[in-house]
């Protein structure tokens, strides 16, 4: 594709723009550890993948379509995490760190920029070509942007909890090219980047 072609791209975030600095089970192990609470770190990891998958499973897109909301969503995932984990911890000290978890992780001590990517934005925009975000995530991506300081390369930023789709559906994409505000939008003037084939490649094509 002829990028004088383009007239919208829109990236996905998680291993596209940003990366974990460290991993989740680490990143929970440096948590707990803060109120007392010392876990394993592969025991925190296998636990925190199983949990992430069942809650994916009985209340998709963090919780909304059914009714639990994101951030009871991420707490449940944090107190299944931390209990099948350690034989004993204090349930007021699990919600201390289920929301120190929540707030941490829209900022620099978790995420970190993939390689390349400030230069690449820069360039993009130096082109002129309007950017934004399509990424399931849930309502913390702008201030996690912000705080990562790539949130003002973007003309937009749409999570799937805030419009209430998935990627693969294509309506989100859709979406995106509404709120772009570009003037006679086609399909084949968008790009899509991102790092999964089912919900970047396959999503935006459709």
């Amino acid at each position: 594709m002829i990028i004088s072609r383009l007239r919208l791209i829109t990236f996905d975030v998680t291993d596209t723009l940003l990366k974990f600095r460290i991993s989740p089970g680490q990143q929970y192990s440096e948590i707990g550890a803060l109120y007392g609470v010392l876990c394993d770190n592969k025991s925190l990891s296998a636990n925190f993948k199983a949990h992430w998958r069942k809650m994916n499973e009985e209340h998709p897109n963090f919780g909304l379509y059914t009714g639990l909301g994101w951030e009871h969503w991420w707490k449940t995932i944090v107190k299944g995490t931390f209990k099948d984990s350690t034989f004993d911890v204090d349930d007021k000290k699990l919600d201390a760190i289920a929301q120190h978890l929540i707030e941490v992780y829209q900022t620099s001590t978790c995420w970190e920029q993939c390689h390349g990517v400030p230069e690449l934005l820069s360039y993009l925009r130096g082109k002129g070509i309007p950017m934004g975000i399509i990424s399931n995530f849930d309502p913390r991506l702008s201030t996690t942007l912000l705080n990562t300081k790539l949130r003002h390369y973007f003309q937009f930023v749409l999570t799937s909890y805030e419009v209430g789709i998935e990627k693969p559906h294509p309506k989100i994409f859709e979406e995106a090219m509404d709120v772009s505000k570009v003037k006679n939008l086609k399909p084949e003037e968008c790009l899509h980047v991102g790092d999964t084939t089912l919900l970047d490649y396959c999503g935006a094509k459709k």
